[in-house]
């Protein structure tokens, strides 16, 4: 398929919950040239109500509707991680374009599949929905890095517990359950997404985790194993050569606010992801201090954009393409078998 220069844009939604709702419909629908054409969700009830909400002439019951229809160029994937791989695999084959929501995958071998069938069809553009948090400040955390701000990076102290005690009597959340999310644990995927960015992959991890609630309950009342941390702590070897330690956590109450330190030979910079803040200091400063981004500088959210100019041919994806999504992947892997098994463990490269 060529590149849609002038052409309109058809998209389909597999999944329109809420981050969908939030930004992919809205934005989507605001690009020029954009038409949204279709939805199927878990239920016609849901895919009628927010059909509705967007104006989607379409509602469907399968989501394999979607896939096939012919009057569909580019499908928007917004359902659990257990999904993802077979929807991207039935889409690439459909030869539409696809927008998947993060997290990739359930592991990293689904991951490596849904790359493997995007290269077999360059032609298609292929993008995961980036990790958030950081987007505005990624770019005067890496200019600082690149210019020498921190000298040698030594080493990295990343912490995103979410702040709450533990929830004893909390329902069921999907992403308890390990056959909906896979592998994935809390909000580590998007913090080692964008920790990927300032600061390159990891080589070798070693994890400890924590289940402070075995047993919950389903919606149906039903009891179920959780089998999904709540609590994570990893020493990692990056392959630069710097070392860093990560916690993820839904039961460290009181907590610090999410944010990041990257420690170097000369230098040291602090992100604040709920602020939107970057501070720093070097050697001899006695104090940290904020270092000013200018809006323009302030690129943030530009998902659904990036997406349409790429399917334009105007632009490659960055944010973020199916290779890092499988980096993410392997890590969170590598994560899992290292607290399964007690060792430190390899993180499989591309």
């Amino acid at each position: 398929m060529p590149a849609m220069t002038d052409q309109k844009i058809r998209v389909g939604f597999i999944g329109l919950g809420a981050n969908s709702r939030k930004f992919h419909a809205p934005n989507l629908k605001a690009q020029p040239g954009v038409e949204l054409v279709a939805v199927a969700n878990r239920s016609k009830e849901s895919g009628e109500r927010v059909a509705k909400e967007f104006g989607i002439a379409r509602v469907h019951g399968d989501w394999r509707e979607i896939v096939q229809a012919k009057d569909i160029d580019a499908i928007c994937i917004g359902t659990w991680p257990y999904t993802h791989c077979e929807m991207t695999l039935a889409a690439l084959d459909a030869g539409k374009h696809v927008l998947c929501e993060a997290r990739m995958a359930m592991n990293a071998t689904e991951g490596r599949r849904m790359l493997a069938a995007s290269r077999g069809k360059p032609n298609l553009v292929a993008q995961i929905v980036p990790a958030p948090h950081t987007l505005e400040v990624d770019p005067a955390v890496k200019a600082r890095l690149a210019e020498g701000y921190a000298g040698e990076v030594l080493s990295v102290e990343l912490q995103g517990s979410q702040g709450g005690f533990v929830s004893a009597d909390g329902p069921l959340h999907w992403r308890h359950d390990v056959s909906r999310s896979g592998h994935n644990i809390l909000n580590m995927g998007i913090w080692y997404e964008a920790m990927m960015r300032w600061v390159g992959p990891a080589r070798r991890v070693m994890a400890m985790t924590k289940i402070a609630v075995p047993r919950r309950r389903d919606d149906s009342g039903a009891w179920h194993d959780v089998k999904v941390p709540e609590h994570v702590d990893i020493l990692a070897t990056l392959k630069s050569g710097a070392l860093a330690h990560l916690r993820f956590s839904a039961i460290t109450g009181l907590s610090p606010a999410p944010q990041a330190w990257i420690f170097g030979s000369e230098g040291t910079l602090r992100i604040e992801a709920d602020a939107k803040r970057l501070s720093g200091g070097r050697r001899g400063d006695k104090e940290l201090r904020e270092i000013p981004i200018p809006p323009e500088k302030r690129v943030g959210w530009r998902v659904e954009e990036e997406f349409v100019n790429a399917i334009r041919g105007r632009e490659k994806i960055t944010h973020t393409n199916f290779e890092d999504g499988v980096r993410y992947m392997e890590f969170t892997d590598a994560v899992t078998k290292s607290a399964q098994s007690g060792q430190a463990v390899d993180v499989a490269e591309l």
